[in-house]
């Protein structure tokens, strides 16, 4: 029971840092066991941009995790949707902004639809994503034809596979630094405005320089290869946009109220119902935007597009800290949690290991993050 006490206290006080210390020791391994192969600028660029469409979904699942529920069909509806967009490129030949807005506009409804079963029609959510799964993999195979369509439009693949020039690669890595400074000093400020307790400056010093030498690194490794990926640089967008909608708004606040304690948060007058047919809506959003992501990356649709993704979502967000009993997960560790995830992979298929092992480490893995969960939560009460 001690041993179990200190990893809650780990996880609990310090789950960030042990993902970190988790993300260096796989690096380590699979770096020792290439002979150096696994941490090149080449495959870091690789590794970013396959962890980036696992992280698009993990984003929208953590929230729809913490406000209690799960979604099974997002693999598919990423195919799906990537397939639809093969299919507009190629055979209707639309600009490549019109096929995109037809596809998120797809993805939110297809979102919102899941969401409106199990919010208004009160159908367990498992029940509606393995549903979902079923019908959107279905979909895909008659939208496709079972066969895999090439992608014509330079400007469709070039969403997938470009890059920031190098200059811009140092401002966007500046500006983020500067930002989280910026944050930290305010975060500083207002907690003492209300006589709360601070950490000493050079405790929050430290922290600072410490994300500035991951960001310089994260920058000078990207660019020394091609610069920042495109999908990568949006990912950022994303873990900006949603953390600050998290901590920062009502809606936010509102999510985890909903996971936390349904019955008293409807009673408080918050339309729980729309609140998580909300988050169903903006799950298909990411669904809409991974699948473009994806198809753009391999410049082509595939009938096998997505297979699995729900796995490797669901796994980033309880890796990262995300509670299975919901009320309780950040955007950050989701996207750290796609890290480690993608890492797996990556390394694993790096050093040719055959692909039933990669599913039993991979299961393994996310039944041990959840059992550390339910035994947080036990040791807790």
């Amino acid at each position: 029971m001690t041993i179990l006490r200190d990893i809650q206290q780990v996880f609990s006080r310090y789950k960030i840092l042990a993902l970190l210390l988790a993300i260096a020791a796989i690096w380590s391994f699979f770096t020792w066991q290439s002979d150096g192969a696994f941490l090149t600028s080449r495959n870091f660029a690789n590794l970013l941009r396959q962890m980036a469409i696992t992280g698009m979904l993990a984003s929208g699942m953590v929230f729809v995790i913490i406000a209690g529920e799960i979604d099974l069909s997002v693999g598919s509806l990423l195919g799906l949707l990537g397939g639809v967009a093969a299919v507009l490129d190629t055979s209707f030949h639309l600009p490549v902004a019109l096929n995109f807005a037809i596809v998120l506009a797809l993805g939110l409804l297809l979102g919102l639809f899941n969401g409106y079963w199990v919010a208004y029609l009160r159908v367990p959510s498992f029940i509606v994503g393995l549903a979902g799964m079923l019908i959107f993999r279905g979909i895909l195979l008659a939208v496709t034809n079972g066969s895999t369509i090439a992608i014509e439009s330079e400007g469709f693949v070039a969403f997938g596979q470009s890059y920031l020039p190098v200059v811009a690669g140092y401002v966007l890595g500046a500006a983020l630094f500067v930002l989280q400074g910026v944050l930290m000093w305010r975060s500083r400020a207002n907690r003492q405005r209300y006589q709360l307790a601070v950490p000493p400056l050079w405790q929050e010093a430290v922290k600072l320089i410490v994300i500035g030498l991951i960001i310089g690194g994260f920058v000078e490794a990207l660019n020394s290869y091609e610069g920042i990926p495109l999908p990568v640089l949006i990912m950022l967008v994303i873990l900006g946009g949603f953390s600050f909608l998290a901590r920062n708004t009502v809606f936010g606040r509102r999510i985890y109220a909903v996971g936390s304690n349904l019955e008293a948060t409807r009673l408080s007058g918050v339309n729980t119902r729309l609140v998580k047919m909300a988050l169903f809506g903006l799950m298909g959003l990411m669904c809409a935007l991974a699948g473009l992501t994806n198809t753009a990356r391999m410049a082509a649709g595939s009938p096998s597009s997505g297979n699995m993704g729900e796995l490797d979502a669901i796994a980033s967000c309880f890796i990262g800290g995300t509670s299975m009993r919901g009320g309780s997960g950040t955007v950050l560790g989701a996207i750290i949690g796609a890290l480690i995830m993608a890492s797996l992979d990556n390394g694993m298929s790096m050093l040719s290991v055959e692909s039933y092992w990669q599913m039993i480490v991979k299961g393994s893995i996310l039944l041990l993050a959840v059992w550390i969960d339910v035994m947080s939560g036990s040791s807790e009460r």
